[in-house]
């Protein structure tokens, strides 16, 4: 058989699954290569969250409302979970109440759906919130959740099903030389190739990682189920994560948010602590998570962080007892300054990194763009 196509995607995580569907859907032959037998990296490894919330209008805003879109229509059709369930940041403190309001005021002719809520209002939104010394919570309607274990996996196969997805699980990509893509096992003629391989700066183009401010980043989370059946509601979080997401840079009282937390405990700060609670469909809490910076990522995770996170959980979450089921760490690479690094290293190539946390937030969005762009 001749191995030929018109577009080789190097990477089956989401970066590169978004890029094959929107290929795809335009008529392109498309072949895939993953390195390892099926996505074990950042992908899989995370909230499983669409958390446009995060993004700052005209910067990534726009990318995560249309991946949202494009996220309904794929789960839809290749049958996996997901819920449009919504975020709540809930606040115990004036500062973040202040930073809350001024979200809100800075932001009015943004297309986020946003409302700010009462302590009782915050209630009936989710059981779960500590009403103890509750200020309010904002109530954001776009964010939703899927089992990225589950998403990750299905979405190839239904792309292969439906539109002729070529999969090429267990093949490193060692070369590109275009119109050749060279793997240890075989070689394919491909007009141009989309390189999502997300954390490793070490196999193709190392120059491309050299010439830009883009590190690994090390996150560590936990898996947990309550020993009573609970509905979390939206996505929870609170204040930490007021100062981990761009969109709120901005708010004047944000500086003060920052200083007491320092004040409080230094190791926030120092470990890159925020907690996000999600729940998937089985019921399970997804608890995160922290933020170390490397281009050699340590393979040991820290305890104290886990016991860290946890403790920040239980004061805004009453999930009565759970149970730690798992522990990981996810590595994804994050791009010093800006939401993407999107780089042609050779005429037809294009190299997607760097989408930092939010790989399931952008993707659909930035594929769409390059694509229609071909």
């Amino acid at each position: 058989m001749e191995k030929k196509a018109d577009i080789a995607i190097v990477g089956a995580g989401i970066a590169g699954l978004a890029h094959a569907y929107m290929a795809l859907r335009k008529g392109y032959k498309v072949v895939l290569f993953e390195r390892d037998q099926f996505a074990v990296g950042a992908s899989v490894r995370n909230f499983g969250l669409s958390w446009p919330i995060g993004q700052e209008p005209t910067v990534g805003l726009e990318y995560a409302l249309r991946a949202r879109h494009h996220w309904q229509e794929v789960a839809q059709e290749a049958g996996f979970w997901m819920k449009p369930n919504g975020s709540l940041h809930v606040v115990y403190n004036d500062d973040e109440w202040d930073v809350l309001q001024e979200f809100m005021q800075l932001y009015r002719d943004a297309p986020y759906d946003c409302t700010l809520l009462s302590p009782e209002q915050v209630k009936e939104r989710s059981g779960v919130v500590i009403q103890k010394g509750l200020r309010g919570g904002l109530w954001s309607s776009t964010e939703s959740t899927v089992n990225p274990r589950e998403a990750i996996r299905k979405i190839p196969l239904w792309l292969r099903d439906t539109y002729g997805l070529v999969l090429r699980y267990g093949n490193v990509v060692k070369e590109i030389a275009l119109p050749h893509i060279h793997t240890a096992r075989e070689t394919w003629e491909v007009s141009k190739v989309f390189v999502c391989s997300g954390a490793d700066f070490e196999t193709l183009y190392p120059e491309v990682f050299d010439n830009h401010p883009v590190s690994k980043c090390k996150l560590q989370m936990m898996k947990a189920v309550p020993a009573k059946p609970l509905d979390l509601g939206p996505t929870l979080c609170a204040g930490l994560t007021l100062r981990h997401y761009a969109a709120f840079g901005k708010c004047p009282s944000l500086p003060k948010v920052d200083a007491r937390y320092d004040a409080e405990s230094e190791a926030y700060k120092d470990n890159g602590v925020h907690v996000l609670l999600a729940q998937n469909q089985a019921g399970e809490l997804i608890i995160g998570d922290s933020h170390h910076y490397s281009r050699t990522v340590e393979p040991f995770d820290d305890e104290e962080i886990n016991d860290l996170i946890l403790d920040y959980l239980k004061s805004f979450a009453d999930l009565g007892a759970i149970r730690i089921t798992e522990r990981w760490h996810g590595v994804y690479p994050k791009l010093m300054g800006d939401i993407h690094l999107i780089v042609r290293p050779q005429p037809n190539v294009t190299v997607v990194t760097g989408l930092g946390g939010a790989g399931m937030t952008l993707s659909f969005g930035i594929a769409e763009k390059l694509i229609d762009a071909l």
